[in-house]
């Protein structure tokens, strides 16, 4: 028998070591075929909008309301000072509410007009979804296909019929990339820890960051930057992994035009920081691990729970939280202490009223935080629905309900 010297042994571990763990990194990529309107076809992992890449990362949109608010009802409000309460009635207002879907759920999309799709997700729903910011409709900022036989391809909404949603296989992947992974402080001492979008564009190690060092022009891949400290709301220190560092000013990468550093922090949802609330970001190893695939996005269901209401009385059945967000999929908004935040309902185990302003939230993974600033976790909620197992609907507004726990 012919014997294989350990040094090859040695060489085609490390090969294959390396080849499992960028094939690990490359897993989670959106991909697809998109049919365009005059006929043509591509095929290859998708980059939407610059900044959703990942099947975690969120298309965000409009829906039309199908509560009872869309009906013009009247509501009770009222106030209290020195215990004296004084009410008033206000008319429902109709129109749309925002949401946002995780690429995951999304099975085909298809383009209606040039600011409206339809969505089927796995489990066969179908929603109508409008344009709000650039993620659906002419507002799109680009769409890129890395197509294997055709090259990268970039189109704009106008372009497009629909596209059918599948999981990447590795040979589609001919450029690999890694997405940026880390920590951000807040000037409050504030930390996230999560996959990080820098500026609302760069998701990747291969993205640009963009200054100018003394009236010079500088270009960075992330993937040379160890970490990002904002000096003041017009310039920004950067270290890099060779020791240097470099004070950048002049572009939006670097200042307050910055549109935002989000953060996908398991222990919060999705925050988002704007400059003047950012102290630093330093880029982190390891991230690779907590990608999901396409295949591991959970089941699609009815958000389900026990409502209590300020006398103790409980409701158990199928929830319409706000008159709006009625399935898993959809997401809570609020503000944590200054910073956007909103979170999946699949991740929420309870949410608690704290006052008329705000609430507390309860994740399945324990952590829990307030909300405030928006009408899913204030008084301009427009009702917590029920309906029980006996087919009864019953209706709290935000006074009366106390907390909720999901099931």
């Amino acid at each position: 028998m012919r014997k294989t010297s350990l040094p090859v042994i040695f060489v085609i571990s490390i090969l294959t070591l390396l080849f499992s763990s960028e094939s690990f990194a490359q897993r989670g990529r959106i991909c697809g075929v998109v049919y365009t309107k005059d006929g043509e076809t591509f095929e290859g992992p998708i980059r939407w909008d610059k900044n959703e890449a990942f099947w975690d990362d969120i298309l965000d949109a409009t829906k039309r309301r199908e509560g009872r608010s869309d009906e013009g009802r009247r509501r009770e409000k009222y106030i209290e000072i020195f215990g004296l309460r004084i009410s008033w009635e206000e008319e429902g207002t109709e129109g749309q509410a925002s949401c946002g879907i995780q690429f995951g759920y999304i099975k085909t999309l298809k383009r209606r007009s040039r600011n409206r799709a339809t969505l089927e997700l796995k489990n066969g729903e179908r929603h109508t979804l409008y344009s709000s910011s650039t993620d659906i409709g002419s507002g799109v900022r680009e769409i890129l296909i890395e197509d294997p036989q055709q090259g990268e391809v970039e189109l704009d909404w106008g372009d497009l019929d629909r596209i059918e949603f599948a999981e990447c296989e590795l040979k589609q992947i001919t450029k690999p990339k890694r997405r940026l992974y880390g920590e951000v402080e807040t000037r409050r001492g504030d930390v996230f820890k999560g996959f990080i979008t820098w500026d609302m564009d760069e998701l990747f190690y291969s993205d640009i960051l963009n200054g100018e060092q003394r009236h010079r022009t500088r270009k960075i891949p992330f993937e040379k930057i160890k970490a990002i400290q904002r000096r003041s709301s017009s310039s920004a220190w950067v270290y890099l992994k060779n020791g240097d560092k470099i004070k950048l000013s002049g572009t939006n990468d670097v200042d307050r035009g910055n549109r935002g550093i989000v953060v996908k922090d398991p222990d919060f949802g999705r925050v988002t920081i704007e400059w003047d609330d950012f102290d630093r970001m330093e880029l982190l190893k390891g991230g690779e691990k907590y990608l999901k695939t396409y295949d591991e996005f959970e089941e699609i269901k009815p958000l389900y729970g026990v409502v209590y209401d300020e006398d103790g009385e409980t409701y158990e059945g199928y929830i319409r939280w706000d008159d709006d967000e009625t399935y898993t999929w959809e997401r809570l908004d609020g503000e944590f202490r200054g910073l956007d935040v909103d979170v999946e309902f699949s991740q929420i185990r309870k949410i608690e009223k704290v006052s008329s302003r705000s609430a507390r939230v309860t994740l399945k993974n324990g952590n829990s935080f307030r909300l405030s600033g928006s009408n899913d976790v204030n008084d301009e909620n427009k009702g917590i629905f029920v309906t029980t197992k006996d087919g009864e609907e019953i209706e709290l507004d935000w006074y009366d309900f106390d907390r909720v726990i999901f099931k």
